[in-house]
């Protein structure tokens, strides 16, 4: 990475996709990675963007941690998410990053369609079984392990529960950062996270800016509105995916 044109150009992605992570709780490493390989490599990309978004969550973190829901934080996302990163940053070097990030692509896109089906159709929520609910967050916990994309998955199973859009956001973000914070120790460990600090420290007022915007946007927003928002960011989120698979 180097301060140049691109990444002027970058800054203003980023920008957006923290907007998106401040409305929703999730989504600005999906966005940022998929459109980030186009320049840069994902070796570069992953420290770099797993750091700022600590920054960033943290802010929201520590100002709505009070409204997450515990038991699907504690009890039902983080045991298997954390289990599942484990095992996805120690397979990593063994697999294809091309083919991964296309099989999630489609997985997303898939979950995406059904769930602005049912919203739009305005079909009482879907009750995700106990087994179908471990596996997709161990899918999505090795999906952050390899690739620090998890945060969909997470969603898609957390949706299947009657809560709120404010507990809806504080779960997501206190799940995304802690295993942001166990990931960003990992890339210390092997010497992945120095080289991209100052990129870090470039984008600290860019990630205040998208915090203050997004927080009066979610304030604004009808609850319906938002979740059809959330999986209409996941369709396009999916589609990055497939189509910039070859970019890995």
């Amino acid at each position: 990475m180097a301060f140049d044109q691109i990444a002027l150009f970058y800054g203003v992605i980023i920008l957006l996709a923290y907007i998106v992570q401040a409305i929703t709780g999730f989504g600005s490493t999906v966005i940022a990675l998929s459109l980030g390989v186009i320049w840069y490599s994902l070796d570069e990309l992953l420290p770099f963007l797993i750091f700022s978004n600590i920054l960033f969550s943290s802010v929201l973190v520590f100002k709505h941690w009070k409204n997450m829901h515990s038991y699907l934080t504690f009890k039902v996302i983080l045991p298997g998410m954390l289990l599942g990163m484990v095992v996805g940053y120690l397979i990593k070097p063994l697999l294809n990053d091309d083919m991964l990030k296309q099989i999630l692509g489609v997985l997303i896109i898939w979950v995406s369609v059904l769930e602005l089906h049912r919203l739009f159709k305005k079909q009482p929520p879907k009750i995700i079984g106990t087994l179908k609910r471990h596996v997709l967050i161990l899918l999505a916990g090795m999906s952050h392990g390899v690739f620090a994309s998890g945060g969909p998955l997470m969603v898609y199973t957390i949706s299947g529960f009657k809560i709120d859009k404010t507990q809806f956001r504080a779960t997501v973000l206190v799940c995304l950062f802690i295993v942001n914070c166990i990931l960003t120790s990992a890339f210390l460990v092997d010497g992945r996270l120095a080289p991209v600090l100052p990129f870090v420290i470039a984008v600290v007022p860019i990630i205040f800016m998208a915090v203050k915007i997004g927080n009066h946007i979610h304030g604004h927003i009808n609850e319906q509105n938002f979740k059809k928002g959330i999986f209409i960011l996941l369709l396009i989120s999916g589609l990055n995916l497939v189509v910039s698979g070859h970019s890995f």
